[in-house]
């Protein structure tokens, strides 16, 4: 998917923060000042588009999972849709604090998860006083509310997509501490040294987080397709070699039987 210049443009992916409350090492990413207000250099923008997007197309095509977060207001449900769209997990409420660098703690919680699920499978939930059944409701909404998006995340993630790296900052350092390469939107008041993969952006308005999120799941999108083919043509190069084989025992066995 080319990243077109007009539609970032169009979505407002150009428009930084407050001169005042910029940090200096965005500058190379900034293209101008009008009325106080930062501008963003576009062309940079979808240059670092296209680089992050073959980087994430080549994350997903190798079976790994992206973690996106995001717990801002305008972010949530655009991240929820494009991610779960793609089959990514993602984190829109409150970062839980050891997400990563405690993830064996976050697993046990996710299989408490599928325990109460179970229960409600096979019957045992019924046995339960009407006290403990509310219990544990209650338990399983609060866990799918905080962990629900990541239950199918088994291992830590290739990567992680953020926007808005001030606000994630648990976030960044925890990914910084075991090296998970960290993917952003970043904003003209944000550091982008924290982050491997830059992409100056706007992000506090859902429409260019929106526009940016689109560009990205269609590269994780290609990524996946690739694997797919991958494994497809695997699977039939396999059927391939074993025809011969297969055609040789019905061989032998017809001659067997003469």
């Amino acid at each position: 998917m080319a990243v077109e210049v007009k539609e970032l443009l169009e979505a407002g992916v150009h428009f930084g923060h407050l001169t005042r409350k910029w940090d200096p090492n965005m500058a190379p990413y900034v293209y101008m000042e009008r009325n106080g207000i930062h501008i963003i250099n576009l062309y940079k923008t979808a240059a670092k588009i296209d680089e992050a997007g073959a980087a994430l197309a080549k994350i997903a095509a190798s079976g790994r999972k992206i973690l996106f977060v995001a717990t801002k207001k305008q972010a949530k449900d655009v991240v929820a849709e494009k991610a779960g769209g793609i089959n990514m997990p993602y984190i829109t409420e409150r970062w839980p604090g050891g997400m990563l660098t405690n993830f064996v703690t976050i697993r046990k919680a996710v299989k408490k998860m599928a325990s109460i699920d179970r229960m409600k499978k096979d019957g045992t939930f019924m046995t339960l006083s009407k006290k403990e059944r509310l219990q544990v409701d209650r338990l399983r909404a609060k866990l799918e509310k905080n962990l629900g998006s990541i239950s199918d995340m088994t291992r830590l993630p290739g990567a992680l997509f953020v926007v808005d790296i001030k606000r994630e900052h648990i976030a960044i350092k925890e990914a910084q501490k075991l090296n998970i390469p960290i993917f952003a939107m970043v904003d003209t008041n944000s550091d982008p040294r924290q982050v491997d993969y830059v992409i100056p952006a706007n992000d506090d308005a859902s429409k260019s987080i929106d526009k940016i999120l689109t560009y990205v799941s269609s590269a994780i999108a290609g990524g996946l397709a690739e694997r797919k083919a991958e494994k497809e043509a695997t699977a039939a190069a396999k059927a391939d070699a074993a025809k011969p084989k297969a055609e040789a025992k019905k061989a032998v066995a017809a001659n067997e039987e003469e």
